[in-house]
This record gives C-alpha cells, structure tokens and sequence, in this order.
C-alpha cells in the first residue's frame, strides 16, 4: 500500500541527503519521481545536501496546487512513481492535504522530510499537519550533535552567533553563517539557556571569569 512517509530531524542530521538516496535509488531500477521543494539553500527549484549534492526541483511556493500540478502531469500522459517533499515544514497545512490525497486518490508513495519545531520550539504548521497525517514517522537516526557534544534536538536561530527567539517563523539560513543570520543545533538545556557555541566560548574567554588555584577554589582579590 502507499503511504505518506514522514521523515523529521533537526538541521544538519541529514534530511536533504536522504531525500536524494531515495531519488538515486529508484530513478536507478528505472522509476520516475517528481521532487517538490521550498526555500530551499541554493536557491528556487534546488534540492541542495549540505555535502555539496544538489538536484533539480519543483517549487512548491504559497497557493501552489502539489495535487492539482501531479494531476496535470499524469493527464498529459507524464509519468509519476513517487513524490518526494523536501523542507516539508514550510509548507501550508492545506498542501500537507494535497500529499495525503495524492497518496489515496493517485495511489503514490509520498516521501516527505521537514524539521519538526522552529527557533523558538515551537511546531511548523507543516509539520504538525503531517504528524496528523502521515502513515509513518521515521525520526533520523544520524544525529546532530550540540557544541556540547549531547545529542541536539532543537534548532536555534543565531545573529553573530548569538541566538534570538524572536522574529518571522521562516527565515533562510545556513549552519556557519558567520555575522549574518544564521542557524545553530543544540541540546534542549543549552536552547534553554539560549548558549551558542560563540557565546559559550565567549564566556569561558571572558576576563571575568574568576581564576581557580591548583585545589580549584575561585581565587577572589
């Protein structure tokens, strides 16, 4: 049977890469998919890895009809095995709708890899519509991990490497972006601390962190 596959994680766990495994294998054994995307990193119409991978898309932009678009394929005689949905979570709920229906009505697999919550914890519409939805829930098991080295679980949002929690739910960004806006996992305590990995090496670089003697008492003056 067909299912709707939802695949989740946070930035950088391998998502876009997956997604790609999944085209390369079954366009290999002769299958043809279609690829739906949006605000993706490298730009419209890009499905784009972090390890340099990046393929041609459709891009699924506000008001855009994902069933309607498939449907018009297959009338026209196009051919379509299975769908795939990359950044999944900046979809509107109503589209999360047209994959659930072209899974029972066109009888497609539909592959669909997002993050789950936003800088600020807070569920993507997208995604919790396909929490509601989805046959399957697969969570990725290559984990990110935080500056700390636990396992990252929530995703921050960063400004010269310091985290905000305010502003529009979708802002394009990278991991690494320096100054600009940018985007950083960590472990749900340092999210609750809001302690980036610059803003925790600042802090142990800080001139006013007391010293400590060899028996590791704070020395005071």
């Amino acid at each position: 049977m067909p299912e709707l596959v939802f695949f989740s994680g946070t930035m950088d766990c391998g998502k876009s890469t997956l997604a790609l495994q999944i085209e390369h294998n079954r366009s290999a054994r002769g299958l043809q998919g279609i690829i739906f995307t949006r605000d993706d990193r490298a730009g419209e119409g890009k499905l784009s890895s972090r390890l340099g991978l990046v393929t041609n898309a459709v891009e699924a932009g506000e008001g855009f009809d994902l069933y309607g678009h498939l449907v018009d394929r297959l009338s026209q005689g196009g051919r379509c095995d299975y769908v795939i949905a990359d950044e999944a979570q900046f979809l509107a709920p109503e589209q999360i709708d047209q994959l659930a229906r072209v899974v029972d009505d066109l009888e497609l697999d539909v592959f669909a890899f997002g993050i789950t919550t936003d800088f600020r914890s807070k569920l993507f519409p997208g995604s919790q519509r396909l929490v509601e939805l989805a046959d399957r829930i697969e969570v990725l098991q290559v984990e990110a991990l935080c500056w700390c080295g636990a396992r990252a679980t929530h995703n921050a949002r960063t400004v010269g490497g310091v985290m905000v929690v305010e502003g529009a739910q979708v802002v394009v960004g990278d991991v690494d972006a320096g100054d600009q806006i940018g985007y950083e996992v960590l472990c749900r305590r340092h999210h609750r601390r809001r302690t980036t990995a610059a803003s925790a090496r600042a802090a142990v670089l800080s001139p006013d962190v007391l010293p400590v003697d060899d028996r590791g008492t704070a020395v005071r003056h």
